[in-house]
């Protein structure tokens, strides 16, 4: 999709949503949304709408922190702990990989 060809008040609509919509869990939406509107927010020539955008952009690329880091996190934890952790990691595995039980 090119942005470029559409209105600022469709940016911002488009932009807004996108950044809505991760809130449902869908923090790659976030990750869209700081790649799709970095360069309207931050380099392009001043318009009225650019400002909300650019704080968009920025809470989207900081969500997206957040969940990048807690779902590292939890699969270090998961993974170094899954045979400590006995049947209720065995419950919460979607495969359970052999090895140490």
């Amino acid at each position: 999709m090119d942005i470029s060809k559409a209105p600022n008040p469709r940016k911002l609509q488009l932009c807004r949503i996108y950044f809505l919509t991760g809130f449902a869990f869908l923090p790659f939406v976030w990750a869209v949304n700081v790649c799709w509107f970095f360069d309207e927010a931050f380099r392009k020539p001043p318009y009225t709408e650019q400002t909300q955008i650019k704080r968009y952009v920025i809470y989207s690329a900081i969500g997206t922190f957040i969940w990048t880091i807690a779902l590292i996190t939890w699969v270090i934890l998961f993974q170094t702990n899954r045979a400590a952790w006995g049947a209720t990691a065995d419950y919460i595995s979607f495969i359970i990989p052999l090895g140490v039980s």
